[in-house]
């Protein structure tokens, strides 16, 4: 029945089969991660596990899927799958996020919260963030800077998930605000009400509610008791109040599974802290630890590499890779440039050299720590007829015509929702912000403490749309009516009311209607499988896409392309060839991150993730100088540093290569002449 744990590692199959306590798996860049923790769910499934008393926490639902995929595969091999379907399907899994939201959703009322709350995503909390600001003063101010909504929402957000006060966040994250903090606090305190007071909730909501749900008298021991076995992916990356959440689910309990790396530890500016997985045994005590060290990935060369890296840092890279292949590697190089026009023709010649010895473009990545970084550089691809795609710092097009459907959803379970009030109100004709605000104040939802009950909100309608001018009001009354029947039909039929209502707004706002009608039908169609339709608008900002596409576009037809991406972009991503740019200080590491030692150890661990994403070739650019203007004809310019990572150490395992700058210069190119005879004349006559 265990054959299939012949096919692990020693250390692997020690993790997948422990017993007992807490156990913490460090798992190293490339050593199976995936593979060992959908192990530990088949074996605990096999022993008896009942799948739905198992929670599996990860940071996307992709993953979540893709571990319960391999866990039904190998109790297929153990052939324990039943005729209703293997037992991985009926695990409990998906992201900290969603789970907060189908606890939230189950015992709202218990909570205090409304039945049909309204899930904030980031741009929606930054919107009620800037009303409460405009509200208190601080948007017509003049007479010296004040933070905006995006700053004020990340400062805030701050504070929640590490738990700590704005007097020593804000100095971290905006120094120059600091004499404002006493204001920002206010700012804060009056977003926290507004959203109480609209059953508004934001995506740190939805853990702080969580939070406080496993950790009251009643409801905390109902809770955790529903659970026999947690296990969290990439637990590097959890912040403080996630830490909370697991040892109240936890605190009587010692079932719990966590696997990470301490050395891939990139996202601090989410709050997350490595050294939550560091001090797993100081939060869990009596805690088990297993390390994965054998990498399936890299060559032992790039490997040598990365543990240099690892080796010079203050703290954490607890595992030292060793190569799971033994066959000879290509050493990794450290190329030397003049400039950025070297680095950029360096890239482009080895780029090609690899597709002629076999390796294709999608098999090699321009890694990057900053997306600008990589502006010289598709210039040249595009002359050189390199086709390329790139992933990460783009700023893709927003869905907002989706968001305007998804709005109306959200008023359907909660009429006090002032935010989706406001985007669509705005969408009529003639109406803008002044406008909104009016009738918004006249529905009784920003002048109450207390959230005004639906009935209230819709019947105070007649009275509000007066403050509408009057080619508006046909298309607000539609939409009102719309959502006045969420209660006397299913969801799907009042779904499809209110895409009727909405289309008309989609139509006279937007170009490509028919592409944008039919993203609605799409909504509309995903609403059968939904108690509520605010259910499908939490289903976007829980998981939201990256994109959004209109109709197809003529084909681009095309053997092959190179990938480019920023390092955060490409963690957990792997290419036979890595090129990383720009590795000189103020780049690699970034001088953005320098103001604190956490800052810079995280640095390191970005330039480690990005020398561990190589399986074969691996080759850094470091250029000498930086031009001041480099789309100038001056040649002012500076002097770079090689970055501070690239020790004696870590410089011993890579091969120095030095390539010139082959562009033209200002200089024309003449016989040499031996001027020097002139030149002395010409000054013996100053001496005189």
């Amino acid at each position: 029945m265990f054959a299939w744990l012949d096919d692990l590692t020693e250390a692997q199959r020690l993790a997948a089969t422990h017993t007992g306590g807490p156990l913490r798996i460090l798992a190293g860049a490339g050593t199976g991660k995936t593979t060992t923790l959908s192990a530990r769910v088949a074996w605990l499934l096999a022993n008896g596990a009942v799948p739905e008393r198992l929670l599996l926490l990860t940071f996307t639902r992709r993953a979540a899927r893709q571990m319960l995929a391999r866990t039904a595969a190998l109790m297929t091999t153990a052939g324990l799958d039943l005729r209703s379907g293997s037992p991985a399907g009926r695990v409990t899994g998906g992201t900290f996020h969603a789970i907060a939201h189908r606890t939230l959703r189950r015992y709202a009322t218990t909570l205090g919260i409304p039945e049909g709350f309204s899930v904030l995503d980031s741009a929606d909390a930054a919107d009620v963030i800037d009303m409460v600001r405009d509200e208190q003063g601080h948007a017509t101010s003049t007479r010296r800077r004040f933070p905006r909504k995006n700053l004020l929402v990340d400062v805030y957000s701050a504070a929640v998930n590490t738990g700590r006060p704005l007097s020593s966040v804000v100095p971290e994250i905006a120094p120059w605000a600091e004499d404002c903090v006493d204001a920002i606090g206010e700012i804060c305190r009056g977003y926290v009400r507004r959203k109480r007071s609209a059953g508004l909730v934001d995506l740190d909501d939805l853990l702080l509610f969580w939070r406080a749900a496993v950790q009251d008298d009643r409801l905390g021991p109902r809770l955790a008791g529903a659970v026999d076995h947690v296990l969290v992916d990439e637990y590097q990356d959890v912040n403080e109040l996630q830490v909370d959440i697991l040892t109240g689910l936890r605190g009587a309990d010692s079932r719990i599974t966590v696997v990470g790396d301490d050395a891939q530890a990139l996202y601090s500016f989410r709050a997350a802290e490595p050294r939550h997985i560091l001090e797993f045994d100081r939060v869990f005590p009596g805690s088990t630890t297993v390390i994965l060290e054998t990498n399936y990935r890299s060559s032992q060369q790039i490997l040598d590499v990365a543990n240099a890296v690892g080796y010079d840092a203050t703290v954490g890279f607890s595992a030292v890779l060793q190569a799971a292949r033994v066959a000879p590697g290509v050493a990794p190089q450290l190329v030397r440039c003049a400039d950025e026009d070297a680095q950029t023709d360096a890239v482009c010649d080895r780029i090609l050299a690899h597709r002629e010895a076999g390796i294709a473009l999608h098999e090699q990545a321009v890694l990057v720590r900053a997306a600008h970084h990589s502006a010289l550089l598709e210039l040249e691809l595009s002359v050189r007829r390199i086709p390329y795609v790139k992933y990460g710092g783009l700023r893709f097009v927003e869905a907002a015509h989706v968001k305007d459907m998804l709005a109306a959803f959200r008023l359907a379970d909660n009429p006090g929702d002032v935010v989706a009030w406001f985007r669509l109100l705005q969408m009529l004709v003639g109406v803008g912000p002044a406008t909104a605000h009016r009738v918004v104040e006249a529905l009784g939802l920003l002048s109450s403490k207390d959230l005004p009950h639906d009935a209230d909100i819709l019947g105070s309608w007649p009275k509000a749309s007066e403050h509408l001018p009057g080619a508006a009001r046909d298309g607000a009354n539609a939409l009102v009516e719309a959502l006045g029947a969420r209660h006397a039909e299913p969801v799907p039929t009042h779904a499809e009311r209110l895409r009727v209502a909405v289309a008309p707004l989609i139509e006279a706002t937007y170009p490509d209607v028919s592409a944008r009608l039919t993203d609605l039908d799409t909504l509309v169609a995903a609403t059968t499988k939904v108690a509520r339709l605010s259910d499908v608008a939490a289903d976007h900002v829980l998981e939201p896409p990256r994109s959004t596409g209109t109709l197809a576009a003529p084909p681009v037809i095309d053997e092959d392309w190179l990938v480019i991406s920023t390092v955060h972009s490409a963690k957990g991503l792997e290419w036979d060839v890595v090129h990383l740019l720009h590795v000189t200080d103020g780049n690699i590491p970034s001088d953005m991150a320098l103001s604190t030692p956490a800052g810079l150890e995280e640095e390191r661990r970005v330039f480690y993730v990005a020398l561990t994403r190589a399986r074969h070739a691996l080759h850094l650019y470091m250029p000498e100088r930086y031009h001041h203007h480099p789309n100038g004809r001056d040649d002012r310019h500076g002097w770079a540093q090689p970055s501070r990572f690239l020790s004696e150490r870590v410089r011993s395992r890579l091969e120095e290569v030095a390539e010139r700058n082959r562009r033209p210069d200002s200089v024309e190119s003449m016989p040499p002449v031996d001027a020097g005879e002139r030149v002395g004349v010409a000054l013996e006559g100053l001496w005189d």
